[in-house]
């Protein structure tokens, strides 16, 4: 079984380019775009005119995002890549094969046609509006197999990177000159183990072991539950994660299927969605406040009271914040690279403005990221042997650190109260490096004002009003561009 290069699948149904979404006039008084209430309003099926217009914007999402024409990424062969808290240096075969095992096995969740109708519309699928919610589901995802899977896991079916080039690039030069390739390497390998930063904020020696299964990923037990992992996040009401889920719980913020969401909007989303899932009696979803991450009310979240003393739960936290103005403020660029150089770390919700997407490392000064902006078609994942390949994808890319929208959530894992404490370390000392006087977040003791343990973290599902206050800068900045950011 291989995974899906984006550019070797076609698809016909479902696109939709953000910008071709409706009119300001016509969007609700939020200020969110929605679907036109021709196709989403009522429960009927969407007539012949909904379907060739779905056809037609399909035709130039494709285009748009360019999934139809070949592009390469090209990557240096003389500056290390982040991915994932992981540095990789393509100076051999080896470490190029590394670096596709651990691309290839993130969870890769893109845009989907012909899922069961979302209540309330008649939308079956999420193609130009539903790329937050895909980036979200990506971040919560590879938290999920941090917190689940064994140390250093690879998928045991990954397939050769596609439309990539390694060169001897000089950094920050303004001209490319032309480099070697690395010669084609082959599919068959073994799980490289890498080595873990102690102040990457992650115990391995506390990482769960189903059954005490090895992290060599051909063990049956260790690809079932990856499969299980995928399968909450399919395209079908009854699953935890999927769209209709999210959409369902969205709805409690005054959203409807086919609004754009933010980041900050998607964070709460996820922190209910989990709450809400039994399965995960073990694992809390902490979303900050104002950019404060506060100690206290993670302590009261994750510890349990036990029969032998005080448990713990796992614990995922994601801070909304926004790096500037109008703009990315290039004094945060730095800080973003230490903090995705963190083990615990799992990624970051974001993108470039009315273009989501999910940045997992970087390169000089080049971001690394999972783009939703893809349509296929849908997995029934009830089905027991469903087919994984369209949940992996083979086609790194990268952006300029400058494209990326201010407005993000950055996402972080703990699995113990003593990788919380590094955690909370690590993550100080990576802030601190900004040249700006105001961090772009904090920890702080004790508890916020608005925390209470019956939402499970503090603050509203409506609160980006408040965390785009994160910094004394943007607090002086127009609004303009904040909002035209959850416009994704």
């Amino acid at each position: 079984m291989n995974s899906v290069s984006p550019s070797g699948v076609q698809y016909i149904v479902g696109g939709g380019t953000h910008e071709d979404r409706p009119s300001a006039q016509s969007r609700r008084h939020n200020g969110h775009g929605s679907a036109p209430d021709g196709i989403r309003e009522g429960s009927g099926e969407p007539d012949e005119v909904d379907r060739l217009k779905a056809k037609f914007m399909s035709a130039w999402n494709n285009v748009k995002y360019g999934w139809t024409v070949k592009s390469k990424t090209t990557f240096n062969k003389t500056s290390p890549l982040i991915l994932l808290g992981q540095s990789y240096l393509f100076n051999s075969e080896d470490e190029v094969d590394s670096f596709r095992q651990a691309f290839v096995s993130c969870v890769w969740l893109t845009y989907r046609k012909e899922f069961p109708q979302l209540e309330g519309s008649s939308l079956t699928t999420d193609c130009g509006w539903g790329c937050m919610l895909r980036s979200g589901q990506m971040l919560l995802a590879q938290g999920l197999l941090q917190h689940l899977m064994p140390p250093d896991w690879r998928w045991a079916d990954c397939h050769p990177l596609t439309d990539v080039d390694f060169e001897v690039l000089k950094p920050r030069s303004p001209s490319r000159p032309a480099g070697m390739s690395l010669p084609s390497f082959s599919s068959s390998w073994t799980s490289p183990v890498s080595q873990r930063d102690p102040s990457s904020g992650s115990s391995e020696g506390h990482r769960r072991t189903p059954g005490g299964c090895p992290a060599a990923s051909h063990e049956p037990q260790v690809e079932a539950l990856h499969r299980k992992v995928v399968s909450w996040f399919g395209d079908h009401p009854s699953v935890p994660f999927g769209v209709h889920q999210l959409v369902e719980l969205g709805k409690e913020s005054g959203k409807r299927a086919g609004d754009w969401y933010g980041p900050s909007v998607v964070a709460h989303m996820l922190r209910k969605a989990v709450a809400r899932t039994a399965e995960f009696h073990n694992l809390a979803v902490y979303v900050a406040q104002d950019c404060t991450v506060y100690k206290g009310d993670i302590m009261r979240l994750c510890e349990l009271s036990e029969s032998g003393g005080t448990g713990w739960k796992s614990v995922i936290i994601l801070v909304p914040v926004r790096l500037g103005g109008e703009s990315l403020n290039p004094s945060y660029i730095e800080c973003v690279k230490n903090i995705l150089k963190l083990k615990c770390c799992i990624g970051i919700i974001g993108g470039k403005p009315k273009h989501s997407l999910f940045f997992i490392g970087f390169q000089d000064e080049k971001l690394l990221y999972l783009d939703p902006h893809y349509c296929q078609p849908v997995v029934d994942v009830t089905h027991g042997n469903f087919s994984l390949e369209s949940f992996h994808c083979n086609s790194p890319r990268k952006m300029n650190f400058s494209r990326m929208d201010p407005s993000c959530t950055i996402g972080f894992y703990a699995q113990t109260k003593k990788d919380f404490e590094s955690l909370c370390s690590a993550v100080s000392e990576a802030l601190s490096s900004s040249k700006e006087k105001y961090p772009i977040f904090t920890f702080v003791e004790g508890r916020g004002q608005n925390y209470g343990l019956e939402g499970q973290s503090g603050g509203s599902m409506d609160g980006p009003a408040n965390i785009f206050s994160c910094n004394r800068m943007s607090r002086n900045s127009k609004r303009g561009s904040t909002d035209e950011f959850v416009l994704l």
